[in-house]
């Protein structure tokens, strides 16, 4: 194949693709017998790019789930008219997602059954950290009777609350599930110009995986997979495994010797650490757990969310990469810029601070916790906008190069060298529809044209069949 006229780092150039490689890049290429080309128009070819911490089952699950939080549901009544409206789903089930506090407050058993009694109804929080559950839900899964784990709340008398934290290993396997469709998901990345995405799910196993390369062989998921998850996590052929994700929670800090060992068997056995931090002390811990057993080169810090200078200046000795998600600060700022202590708001999702502390950063989506829009993540890394318009720490703006940058970098090195359009490296290539000068102060999904994972398109806008 021959791409013609396109805008490769600000030069029109003809780039050449051969098998699964770049095979040449020049100003001029002429055109080989049987040759395809696509005509780029002068839009810009930039490297394909890579989510690198996105949940690819719960985004499947979630497109058949109920909205439960904002924007689509605000105030008690529209979660109440969106759960009588919905149809159960497998074994009966109702299944909602995204739910926050700011909708009805905090969520337990006698709420739900005031508004949905007749099936069982699990709703997860935005955050992933929690399940509610009605009456019918705690009875199908016995958690009156004898049935338990750690993370299920029960009240004084015993009896569960209808809140279960962090369980979903156990949970999993007590209602009912199935292999999501992920067609729609690998269709939703294509269309954005992704190649390849990190599944940061801790509870990743090899079932998970097995229904991911699944997917992957069938072409229903066309892009590269690298996976975090448990320390036993094996992959089948066509995946990578990356390293091993743990939870922190404030409400739930682990014993740091226990953390120690935790990481330092996870780098015995060769494998990075990836650990979840949304807050200053979650940050804090996973910082003075490292100081006593070492970082290794690769492991990764995952949000991030609040990192004042000195946890900043850590990071960078320690030399752990921050996996950060800037599209949450347009999905959630106005909620933080009312509720997060104003001390603490300058230090929120940040960009340039970080980069300037020598701390190497990669972007992710956290899709379908956070907006799954890759180019909304890097346009909001450039403008720090709300999506009411506030703004939050317009210091932290990053250019849009350095944005294009955390998407572009290799799933096995995070943070590193962004990807080039160059002779030998691999086709997975996003086409715009217009040159970078133009395309950088829009950084928007729909100046995608096309997508090129190994050199074949994955998808095309204009319905050309390359």
């Amino acid at each position: 194949m021959r791409i013609h006229r396109a805008d490769v780092e600000g030069r029109l150039c003809d780039v050449r693709i051969e098998g699964d490689r770049v095979a040449d890049v020049a100003p001029a290429l002429e055109r080989l017998p049987g040759e395809s080309e696509v005509d780029a128009r002068g839009g810009a070819l930039v490297p394909g790019l890579h989510d690198h911490h996105v949940h690819l089952l719960a985004m499947a699950a979630a497109r058949g789930s109920v909205a439960c939080g904002p924007p689509e549901v605000r105030g008690a009544r529209a979660l109440e008219r969106a759960l009588a409206a919905a149809p159960g789903g497998a074994g009966g089930w109702v299944r909602g997602v995204g739910y926050h506090e700011s909708v009805a407050g905090e969520l337990d058993r006698r709420a739900l059954d005031a508004w949905r009694s007749d099936q069982p109804v699990r709703i997860q929080h935005r955050s992933g950290s929690c399940w509610f559950l009605n009456g019918r839900a705690i009875e199908a899964l016995g958690l009156d009777r004898g049935a338990d784990a750690p993370g299920v709340e029960r009240d004084a008398r015993g009896s569960a609350t209808g809140r279960v934290f962090r369980s979903d290993d156990w949970l999993r396997g007590r209602w009912p599930v199935e292999p999501p469709d992920l067609g729609p998901v690998g269709g939703a990345l294509a269309r954005a110009g992704i190649v390849g995405a990190t599944d940061a799910t801790a509870t990743n196993d090899a079932e998970r995986a097995r229904w991911l390369a699944r997917a992957q062989a069938q072409g229903d998921l066309p892009q590269r997979l690298h996976l975090l998850g448990t320390a036993d996590l094996e992959v089948p052929e066509g995946l990578t495994r990356g390293a091993v994700k743990l939870l922190l929670d404030d409400a739930r800090l682990p014993d740091p010797d226990a953390l120690a060992v935790t990481i330092g068997s996870a780098h015995r056995a060769g494998r990075n650490v990836a650990i979840h931090c949304v807050t200053r002390g979650e940050l804090a811990m996973a910082i003075a757990v490292w100081r006593m057993v070492g970082a290794r080169r690769g492991d990764r810090v995952e949000h991030a969310n609040v990192c004042p200078p000195d946890l900043a200046m850590a990071l960078a000795e320690l030399g752990v990469t921050a996996v950060i998600q800037p599209g949450l600060l347009h999905e959630r700022g106005d909620a933080w810029l009312r509720d997060v202590e104003p001390s603490e708001c300058p230090w929120l999702v940040r960009g340039r601070g970080l980069e300037e502390s020598g701390v190497a950063l990669a972007g992710g989506t956290d899709a379908p916790y956070g907006p799954g829009d890759p180019w909304l993540a890097m346009r909001t890394a450039t403008t720090r906008r709300t999506r009411e318009g506030g703004c939050l720490g317009p210091g932290e703006a990053l250019t849009p190069e350095r944005a294009l940058a955390l998407f572009t970098t290799s799933a096995g090195a995070p943070g590193g060298p962004p990807r080039r359009v160059a002779r030998g490296a691999l086709a997975d290539l996003c086409l715009l529809d217009r040159p970078w000068s133009q395309a950088r102060t829009r950084l928007i999904a729909n100046d995608v044209r096309a997508t090129f994972v190994g050199g074949e398109c994955v998808y095309c806008r204009d319905g050309d069949a390359w």
